[in-house]
C-alpha cells in the first residue's frame, strides 16, 4: 500500500484512534471537526474487553485503567418488588474478563492528547456537508459549498447523523427509536453505590434508572458517576415543564437511595437528553469513502458496544489498509472484516431494546420472570457474559488484534463508599 493522503471526519473517540493507528504507519492524515474547539460529548460509557484490547494497542490501556472503574458485573432489579431482572457477571467466563466504566472525557482527553503528542492536524470549525469524486480524489466540501480537501481516502466518524453518510449512495434507512435517556455525570462522594457494578432499576419496560461508576475525567480529579433515567423521548419537554421537584419526586418514589445523586441537580441543564437510531450500513464503504463507529452504524446503547464497536471499526480499516494490495481492496477487506460482528450485535439490540425500553408490559413480564430465571441457568450465564463483553463471534482475528491477557493486567477497583449498598446487598432475600 503506498502512503496515502487521508481525511477524518470527527474527532471523537473514533476518529481519533483511526488517526493514531494509521499515522504510523506512514500515512498523512488530517482530522476535521466541526466545532470550534474539539471535545467530548455525553456523559459516561461501558469500555468492554474489545474496545479495551484496541487501547492495548494503541498503548492507553494503563492511562485509562488509571481512570476508570473496574466493573465486574452488571446487575438490575424491579423498582417494586425487587427481583432480580438481570445479573451478568464478567466472571461467568474464563479469561479475567472485566468492563470499564469511563466517563466520555476521559476516553475523549486519552486519546486527543495521545494525536496532540504525535503532533497530527485537527482543523476545527470544519462543517461537512458532501463528497465527491475529482481528479481521482475525494473532495470533501463544507456546508456553505467550499471545498474542504481533496484526499485518497476519507474516513467518515463523524456519528450517527453524519451528512456524509446519510448522502452517500450506501446510506441506510434510519429508525429512530422512542426511547432515549436523560444522562448526568455527579459527583460520587458520599454516595451510596456499588463501585465495581452497573446497577440499573426498572418499572416493567417504560422505566430504567442507572448508576455507572465513571472513575475521572484526568488525573487528580475525584471519581464520578453517570446517572441516567430513561424516558419517551416525545415526552421530555412535558417532563421539564413539570419542573425538576416532580421528576425527582417520581425517581426518588422508585429508588430512594438515589437522593444524594438528585441533591446535586439543581437546573436542567445539567441533563442531557441522548436520542437513540436503529442503522446498518451495508457495507460500510461507498467509493473513496470508509465509514466507521456511529457513522456506519448505530443503535440503542443497551448492550454497551458503541464505543467499543467504533474502535473495532478503527482497528479493522487500519488493518486492511496495512495488509491488503490496494486501496480498493482494502476497502473491500474492511468491510468483509466487520460483517459479521456488526451484524450479529445489531440484531441483538433490536432484540434486547423492547424488554428494557418499550410500552410492552408483555415484554416486562417476560423478561423479569421467564427470562430473568433461564439467565440463572448454565450456559446462559457464559452466553450473557459473552455477549455484554463483545465476543460472542471474535471480533479480534479480522481486526489484525490480539485480545488482551486480563490476568496480566491489573487495574484497581474503587473503594466502596461508607455505607454503600452492592448490589448484593440489595437483593431480596
Amino acid at each position: 500500500m503506498k502512503t496515502l493522503n487521508i481525511g477524518i471526519a470527527g474527532a471523537g473517540p473514533a476518529g481519533l484512534a483511526v488517526a493514531l493507528m494509521l499515522s504510523p504507519r506512514g500515512h498523512r492524515v488530517e482530522i476535521l471537526e466541526r466545532f470550534d474547539e474539539a471535545s467530548p460529548v455525553g456523559s459516561g460509557l461501558m469500555l468492554q474487553p474489545t474496545g479495551l484490547s484496541v487501547l492495548s494497542t494503541l498503548g492507553l490501556l494503563q492511562p485509562m485503567l488509571a481512570l476508570g472503574s473496574r466493573i465486574d458485573r452488571l446487575y438490575g432489579a424491579d423498582a417494586r418488588s425487587g427481583r432480580t431482572v438481570l445479573d451478568v457477571r464478567y466472571d461467568a467466563l474464563a479469561g479475567g474478563r472485566f468492563g470499564l466504566g469511563v466517563q466520555r472525557a476521559a476516553l475523549f482527553n486519552t486519546l486527543h492528547d495521545a494525536v496532540v503528542a504525535a503532533g497530527l492536524p485537527i482543523r476545527t470549525g470544519v462543517t461537512l456537508s458532501t463528497v465527491a469524486m475529482a481528479g481521482g480524489k475525494a473532495v470533501l466540501y463544507d456546508a456553505e459549498g467550499h471545498e474542504a480537501g481533496a484526499y485518497d481516502l476519507v474516513i467518515d466518524a463523524s456519528g450517527a447523523r453524519s451528512a456524509l453518510s446519510a448522502g452517500s449512495a450506501v446510506a441506510p434507512k434510519t429508525r429512530e427509536l422512542a426511547y432515549g435517556a436523560f444522562w448526568a455525570t455527579l459527583d460520587s462522594d458520599g454516595v451510596p453505590h456499588d463501585g465495581n457494578a452497573l446497577v440499573q432499576r426498572y418499572d416493567r419496560a417504560k422505566v430504567m434508572i442507572g448508576i455507572l461508576p465513571a472513575g475521572k475525567a484526568r488525573a487528580g480529579e475525584k471519581d464520578r458517576v453517570a446517572f441516567f433515567w430513561s424516558l419517551k423521548t416525545a415526552d421530555a419537554d412535558e417532563v421539564r415543564r413539570a419542573g425538576l421537584g416532580r421528576w425527582k419526586g417520581v425517581l426518588l418514589d422508585y429508588w430512594p437511595e438515589c437522593g444524594p445523586l438528585l441533591a446535586q441537580i439543581d437546573d436542567w441543564e445539567q441533563l442531557a437528553l441522548a436520542r437513540y437510531a436503529h442503522r446498518t450500513m451495508r457495507p460500510p464503504v461507498s467509493g473513496r469513502i470508509a465509514f466507521i463507529g456511529d457513522a456506519a452504524h448505530s443503535t440503542s446503547p443497551q448492550l454497551g458496544q458503541g464505543a467499543n464497536m467504533a474502535l473495532i471499526d478503527a482497528a479493522a480499516l487500519a488493518h486492511a489498509l496495512d495488509t491488503a494490495a490496494d486501496l480498493d481492496a482494502a476497502l473491500v477487506a474492511y468491510a468483509r472484516a466487520r460483517r459479521s460482528h456488526v451484524q450479529l450485535f445489531q440484531l441483538l439490540s433490536l432484540i434486547f431494546t423492547p424488554f428494557y425500553q418499550s410500552d410492552s408490559a408483555v415484554l416486562a413480564w417476560l423478561r423479569d420472570r421467564l427470562v430473568a430465571t433461564v439467565a440463572r441457568m448454565p450456559p446462559m450465564q457464559a452466553l450473557l457474559a459473552s455477549i455484554v463483553s463483545g465476543t460472542l463471534v471474535d471480533p479480534f482475528a479480522s481486526a489484525g488484534l490480539a485480545e488482551c491477557d486480563w490476568h496480566a493486567v491489573r487495574v484497581c477497583g474503587r473503594s466502596q463508599p461508607s455505607g454503600a449498598l452492592t448490589a448484593d446487598a440489595e437483593e431480596p432475600a
